[in-house]
């Protein structure tokens, strides 16, 4: 009988338009620990139409920018002038992951700092236009103290 879902790819899979992919691979490899499990690269060219990795057991899905596929669009973040989406990971050191990532080639956007919410948490946009964003579990907040917190912020803009 098959498994209607594949072992270690319950929950969301992140998949990511990387240009390029094999570039994009080995970086998650080294900034992040990735592991890759699969590629299929398109019959004739270096570019990957499909690139399997995990971090920490978990997949996501990268594949190359295929502007001719995506009615002449190209949908790398570089190309669209950003991202909207963050990918967001718990870490055992949030001041360690940032730093990687910052070693192997990523722009931190925000260093690593304790939020009022009780994680520590930095952001790095890697060298591909994607967002990742690193916490480390720090206390718990009461929904008084969060509701306190917000309300010393002050209004955005």
């Amino acid at each position: 009988m098959t498994q209607e879902i594949p072992p270690g790819r319950d929950g969301l899979i992140p998949h990511l338009v990387c240009d390029p992919c094999s570039e994009a691979a080995d970086f998650y490899k080294e900034a992040f620990g990735a592991i890759e499990k699969f590629r299929l690269p398109m019959e004739g060219s270096t570019k990957l139409m499909h690139c399997e990795m995990t971090i920490d057991g978990k997949s996501f899905f990268m594949a190359d920018d295929f502007p001719d596929y995506c009615d002449g669009k190209s949908q790398s973040p570089k190309s669209l002038g950003g991202t909207p989406v963050t990918i967001h990971r718990y870490v055992p050191d949030c001041d360690a992951a940032v730093a990687q990532a910052e070693k192997a080639g990523a722009t931190v956007k925000m260093p690593p700092t304790d939020m009022f919410w009780g994680d520590r948490y930095g952001v790095v946009i890697d060298p591909f236009g994607h967002t990742w964003s690193f916490a480390t579990f720090q206390r718990e907040v009461s929904p008084e103290e969060l509701g306190e917190a917000m309300k010393n912020m002050g209004s955005p803009g």
